[in-house]
């Protein structure tokens, strides 16, 4: 019998340490070559640790949520052959996005009709031995992402017993929908109160968690609200979407998107990003816009690059693509940084308003609320003004006052008010 040392390999971009995220294996554990050994987490990725080699695991280098040196032992393993060896590991895998740079208010994985938030746990464990087969009774691949697993081997659900609302994959509100329907199943302690759960907050939580405080003890936030009439807009996107063809069908996002992008020329500090050590603020001449997307694995923010240069359904279709990616893992690094602004979505959730949190170094978040229908008063065209049922949404925006003014703020909001109140002008060159 030999051991063989696996180190933690030089991930690049001079990174010096990384997170341990997530255990897919324990002392006792066998592991075959390319097994999954751990993933680790750096300030641009999460990155998928695989064996070079076969045999029992023996030493695990810390917990999940522990920060381990480059080139620091990372697993060792008890091999068949003889002697010992000690080797870097081979190119690691990225598997998940990197972290947002900082922690807006998130818009839905995918598009959604009316734009109007919710934020997981990243919680974590080691796996019991139904969830970390990753297969039913049956043979199926159960589909989870790894805090889904993790969570639900804390709370000792098989998730060969949870059935997934959507996609075949499930999600944490599965989790919940299960711990609800076996409320009296050994789940809640006695007295039907929820037993209480410590969950350490590391991976890309503790990353949103850093990047949340940051920004808001760093950045002097002031928001305003304005109120929209989007009737005539929804009337435009739904001609839009009869005559679409094989197109996407337009949500209500790209149409705003493209009202941001026609207003921004004229109010270039709200395109900005601060460089706050530096004393510099930097005004760009393209919009690159950032999404807030939520994810399984927490809130992520995919970047839509020269968003003014698209038309809405290549908008539409930029907004799938990233949304999707980034709930899958795929996102590259270069698709989750870089924005000048971000938009944030409520979703279904609605609201009447929101205060958003700046996603740093930008010096400006947007975000659309709920669309509801209430009766107005408007012209009736004889110099005089009749009810009228309208639909209504409110348009909330975040600054950073060190760099924008009340003033510019609530120009800007009016600029975009004026654009999508007159949606033919969004089509006009």
């Amino acid at each position: 019998m030999g051991t063989f040392t696996f180190r933690l390999p030089d991930i690049g971009e001079g990174i010096a340490e990384a997170e341990i995220v997530t255990w897919h294996v324990k002392v006792g554990d066998r592991v075959e070559e390319d097994g999954k050994l751990a993933d680790v987490m750096t300030d641009k990725a999460t990155v998928e640790m695989e064996s070079p080699v076969s045999g029992v695991v023996v030493q695990v280098a810390g917990a999940e949520g522990d920060m381990i040196a480059i080139g620091s032992p990372l697993v060792v393993i008890e091999t068949d052959g003889e002697g010992e060896a000690e080797e870097a590991a081979p190119a690691p895998k990225a598997e998940a996005a990197p972290a947002p740079e900082s922690a807006p208010d998130p818009v839905r994985a995918e598009p959604v009709e009316a734009p109007s938030a919710t934020l997981p746990d990243a919680p974590k464990s080691e796996a019991s031995p139904s969830t970390s087969s990753g297969r039913t009774d049956h043979g199926a691949r159960i589909l989870a992402s790894p805090a889904v697993r993790a969570r639900a081997a804390d709370l000792g659900i098989d998730l060969a017993q949870v059935k997934p609302a959507e996609d075949g994959r499930i999600r944490h509100a599965d989790l919940d929908a299960f711990l609800a329907y076996n409320a009296g199943g050994g789940f809640r302690a006695p007295g039907g109160k929820r037993a209480d759960q410590q969950v350490r907050v590391i991976g890309l939580r503790r990353r949103i968690s850093e990047n949340m405080a940051a920004s808001k003890r760093n950045i002097p936030h002031f928001s305003y609200v304005e109120e929209s009439d989007v009737t005539a807009l929804e009337e435009m996107r739904a001609q839009l979407n009869a005559a679409r063809g094989n197109r996407p069908k337009l949500t209500m996002l790209p149409l705003l998107i493209t009202a941001l992008c026609r207003a921004l020329p004229d109010f270039p500090m709200i395109n900005a990003r601060f460089d706050d050590e530096a004393g510099v603020v930097t005004r760009f001449g393209s919009v690159h816009l950032g999404m807030a997307t939520q994810t399984d694995a927490g809130l992520m923010v995919p970047v839509i690059r020269d968003a003014q240069d698209k038309n809405l359904w290549q908008l539409a279709a930029e907004i799938t693509r990233l949304a999707e990616a980034a709930r899958n893992g795929t996102a590259k690094s270069e698709e989750l940084s870089g924005s000048t602004i971000t938009l944030t979505s409520l979703g279904p959730l609605g609201g009447v308003a929101h205060t958003p949190v700046i996603n740093r170094p930008e010096v400006a978040i947007i975000g659309p609320n709920r669309i509801v229908e209430r009766p107005m008063f408007v012209p009736d065209g004889l110099g005089g003004e009749r009810i009228e049922k309208r639909k209504l949404m409110n348009l909330s925006i975040s600054c950073d006052h060190r760099v924008v003014d009340g003033w510019d703020a609530a120009s800007f909001v009016q600029a975009v008010k004026r654009l999508i109140e007159t949606p033919v002008l969004l089509l006009a060159d």
